[in-house]
């Protein structure tokens, strides 16, 4: 068995209690002091996680737009200098090679902020696909990522930044140069919980300075350590796709719901476009949906999906959601039967539960 990768935060991970797991080949914290305690401090006060493990690309020369508009699902001429994009790297079958966040650093460079664990694939991919005056570097292992998320995430980070006011960095923009302390970082308002908050990249060695200055100037407004465990509580709440769930290179963008993101009327050709626009044009065949229980049970990822009885589909996620106080899940199904009220099944323990399609995301913050 080959030795777990870690992130440069990995050493004081037991000062703050963390249980770790084999994460993708990472050794990740799955929780600090209990994935409900963290999951409401997010949705109520702040939570801070290492996610460090994201991969980082980066696409730089003078044909770097036009290149990455042949590779990307989204339309990057709509994109300004310090503005952050969500896009999807698709095969020509219209599948899903991996989500992703593009950051436009000038007008010739491109930060392309991946899933961990597909940072090689999607690596070798762009490659493969080079084209024009553009280079295409894997620059993963001089970044660590850290991610500050809550209604109160502001006020904490804005203790430690004294060159910016973090209300002009609007959602899905980004500052460069940001001193947190005594150190420099990029500092973007995106998330993955649903919450306002920051994603911090800094270099490796500034990463334990930035995390344990967070967690001591944030401690009266109740920030705590977060790990995986809250991170996909949260992000199934608020409907965000999980690479390998929801998304694979089975699984199209259009079937995830992610057709705001697919930008068929661009210019440029792009990879799987023509599999795309017909599922748009004409429906795809399957559709990720919303799922409550009615009756006693969890739906959990891979039961099976029943329609008076005939197998129709999987769930992808779900759980006991810790806000809503209720069984619920993400299914991918035949979409003959994925309009919202409808009844159906799912197989738990050999048992037919019921449930009904309910509207996604299930939760929305005020």
């Amino acid at each position: 068995m080959s030795e777990l990768k870690q992130t440069p935060l990995y050493p004081i991970y037991k000062n703050w209690g963390a249980k770790t797991i084999d994460f993708g080949g990472w050794e990740l914290p799955v929780q600090f002091s209990g994935i409900k305690k963290e999951h409401e401090a997010v949705r109520t006060k702040a939570g801070l996680f290492d996610v460090s493990h994201m991969g980082e690309i980066l696409v730089s020369g003078p044909d770097s737009e036009e290149y990455l508009q042949k590779m990307l699902s989204n339309d990057l001429s709509k994109l300004k200098i310090n503005k952050a994009q969500y896009t999807i790297l698709c095969n020509e079958q219209g599948g899903t090679i991996d989500d992703l966040l593009v950051y436009k650093l000038t007008d010739t460079s491109f930060l392309l902020v991946v899933n961990a664990a597909n940072t090689d694939k999607d690596f070798e991919w762009l490659k493969k696909h080079q084209s024009g005056e553009v280079t295409v570097e894997n620059i993963s292992s001089s970044y660590a990522q850290l991610a500050l998320q809550g209604p109160l995430a502001q006020r904490i980070l804005q203790k430690l930044v004294k060159n910016e006011d973090l209300d002009n960095i609007k959602f899905f923009s980004f500052k460069q140069d940001v001193q947190i302390g005594d150190v420099q970082a990029l500092v973007s308002r995106s998330g993955y919980t649903g919450e306002d908050g920051f994603e911090i990249y800094c270099k490796q060695e500034d990463a334990i300075y930035i995390w344990e200055n967070i967690l001591t100037v944030g401690e009266l407004e109740g920030v705590v350590p977060c790990g995986l465990g809250a991170r996909d509580t949260l992000r199934f709440e608020a409907g965000l796709p999980l690479y390998g769930q929801e998304l694979s290179e089975n699984i199209s963008p259009i079937e995830a719901g992610l057709q705001f993101a697919v930008k068929v009327n661009k210019e440029q050709e792009f990879i799987g476009k023509s599999v795309l626009q017909e599922q748009i044009t004409n429906g795809p065949k399957r559709k990720v949906v919303g799922i409550e229980m009615i009756e006693r049970g969890i739906p959990r990822t891979g039961y099976k999906v029943l329609k008076d009885g005939q197998e129709i589909g999987y769930v992808t996620t779900g759980t006991q959601s810790p806000t809503l106080q209720k069984s619920i899940g993400m299914a991918l199904i035949d979409s003959n039967f994925a309009e919202v009220g409808t009844e159906l099944e799912v197989e738990i323990r050999n048992k037919s539960v019921k449930g009904k399609i309910i509207p996604t995301p299930f939760y929305k913050r005020k």
